[in-house]
């Protein structure tokens, strides 16, 4: 089979993200990746829905990352979106701006579609997996959690609005925030997850930005005592202490200890320790990308 140049433009909470890469059957090989933060989640929380001025910083983006993206030789290009399309009242309005600033597909992703996505982007770049994966899937407004077998897809898929970003907005304040907030924080978020009730994997990836972050502060595999200890550490002082020798970003350093909380309590949930994934949502939606235009032609 032929590689296949595609491009996918993620339209989430805390920031767009282009993914260009050459798909190859089951393999996906990246050729350039972009991100800008533009916080349409802020938006979705606040006010319901997202207002003019983001709806444009989304279209210049937008159609930068296409430039990009033909330039890189792209042959197919879509763009995904994920909470802000299920959790903004004007998704139409969004939908609209960047069909309009892409001229190509836009698919607003249902929390399912996300889970199972990225649980295919995840698995496609593992070497040798096991029986059963388990992929979480932080972003910045929902976290999606996902179990399967490799070879048969995702079985069983479950989303929470317990994106970083989101669980920051909403219980957390302050850097560092009051240690009675954190608590509350954790206690919220436990209630959340209850929807996470399932079996033991024999093995659980994390993906998305936040997980990628912590794992260049405490290392690529984590489980809940790592990520308790990193929560402290982040509670105590600022989060640039400890985030910036890393060369993580102040937008991500904003939003990572509400996101440790949530893979800590996912961690509890699943009895496992959480490797960080080396593919996930864009990935996945790459490869299906790719396959459809195989199909087509």
């Amino acid at each position: 089979m032929r590689a296949v140049k595609v491009a996918i433009v993620d339209v989430g909470s805390n920031s767009v993200r282009l993914l260009v890469a050459s798909v190859k059957g089951g393999g996906v090989r990246e050729l350039h990746r972009d991100r800008v933060y533009v916080r349409l989640g802020d938006d979705a929380y606040s006010l319901g829905r997202i207002g003019e001025a983001k709806l444009e910083e989304t279209r210049r983006v937008a159609e930068r990352f296409v430039r990009v993206a033909r330039k890189k030789g792209a042959g197919r290009l879509e763009t995904i979106v994920t909470a802000p399309g299920r959790q903004s009242s004007n998704r139409d309005e969004l939908v609209d701006v960047l069909a309009e600033a892409t001229q190509a597909p836009v698919v607003v992703l249902t929390a399912d579609d996300e889970g199972r996505l990225a649980w295919e982007g995840a698995v496609a770049r593992m070497e040798d997996p096991p029986k059963t994966v388990a992929v979480v899937d932080l972003g910045g407004g929902s976290c999606e959690l996902a179990i399967g077998a490799p070879g048969r897809g995702a079985a069983w898929v479950r989303s929470v609005d317990a994106g970083a970003l989101r669980v920051t907005r909403a219980f957390l304040g302050g850097d560092p925030p009051s240690a009675k907030r954190i608590a509350k924080a954790r206690r919220e978020i436990r209630t959340l997850l209850e929807s996470f009730d399932t079996q033991r994997p024999d093995a659980a990836l994390a993906v998305g930005g936040t997980a990628r972050a912590i794992g260049r502060i405490v290392g690529r595999r984590f489980g809940r005592d790592e990520l308790d200890e990193l929560a402290a550490r982040l509670a105590k002082g600022k989060a640039a202490k400890l985030t910036e020798p890393r060369g993580i970003t102040p937008e991500r350093a904003e939003t990572l200890l509400g996101g440790t909380l949530v893979l800590s309590e996912t961690a509890r949930r699943l009895g496992s320790k959480l490797e960080v994934g080396r593919g996930g949502l864009r990935e996945g939606a790459a490869l299906q990308l790719a396959q459809s235009a195989v199909a087509a032609a």
